[in-house]
């Protein structure tokens, strides 16, 4: 399942980049003759209400949601390994206010949170890699501070504690190798977060907007003819729920490995 997985993802991620120089169809053509044809060999995911192209449409909106979810999770994944490693080590006055920060940030719902963000700020794809890795840091670096004060208590980094190695040097040379497949982990699951908590947020007409297309968007364009026109909304939602499952199902083989090796 994880070669599966990794290979339907590297598929997705490389075909939504390398398929529109093949599949020169316009995403943004109008073409008031095909309006709401059903999928055929022209147009093998059928056209929209406006007789654009949903295949092409779909290229496209794949590029803005993969890009958004992949560079908001780095982003969050990032602060919260070095918050996390922070709190673990230096711990103290530092370590209570962290935690009562990333208290205070989960206290409140996620989605919840994202929905007040977003409708005070015009949505664009750099207002929502913003909006969603200040919303999505918490978790790592909870699970990194965890995982930090048991590596800081270990008698070699006390050794290097006591002989005045500078803590720049000690967290990255000997904190971040260690918690590398934690990050991993939390980024893969950020990943698949960021994409799902942008297509929700699109489906509310709360994110990309108009000419910009992501697959929320285009989820959000077919709840409308649904009855008429199921494949509006059940195309997008396929490579929305492909991408997230594949993203998942890496995450639980890496935490397995992770505690496969934990116990050996």
């Amino acid at each position: 399942m994880y070669r599966f997985s990794v290979t339907l993802l590297s598929c997705i991620i490389v075909g939504v980049f390398i398929a529109p120089f093949l599949y020169t169809t316009s995403p943004f053509l109008v073409d008031p003759q095909k309006i709401l044809l059903a999928p055929n060999f022209e147009h093998i995911m059928g056209t929209d209400r406006l007789g654009r192209d949903l295949f092409a449409r779909i290229l496209n909106g794949g590029q803005t949601s993969v890009i958004i979810g992949f560079l908001s999770a780095s982003i969050a994944s990032m602060i919260g390994l070095f918050v996390g490693i922070s709190a673990g080590y230096f711990r103290g006055y530092y370590d209570k206010t962290i935690t009562l920060i990333i208290d205070l940030f989960l206290t409140f719902p996620t989605f919840f949170l994202l929905l007040a963000l977003v409708s005070y700020m015009e949505a664009s794809i750099f207002i929502l890699i913003i909006v969603l890795f200040i919303t999505g840091w918490m978790t790592t670096a909870r699970m990194i501070r965890s995982e930090s004060f048991a590596i800081a208590n270990k008698p070699y980094i006390k050794i290097l504690t006591i002989a005045k190695v500078s803590n720049l040097k000690i967290i990255f040379k000997y904190f971040t190798p260690l918690l590398a497949p934690i990050f991993l982990i939390s980024f893969t699951f950020g990943v698949g977060g960021a994409i799902l908590s942008e297509s929700g947020l699109s489906f509310l007409g709360l994110g990309i907007n108009p000419p910009q297309i992501s697959w929320g968007s285009l989820l959000s364009e077919g709840k409308e003819v649904i009855e008429i026109a199921w494949w509006m909304s059940f195309f997008p939602g396929l490579f929305i729920f492909l991408i997230t499952f594949s993203l998942m199902q890496i995450a639980d083989f890496l935490q397995q490995k992770t505690n496969n090796k934990e116990l050996h």
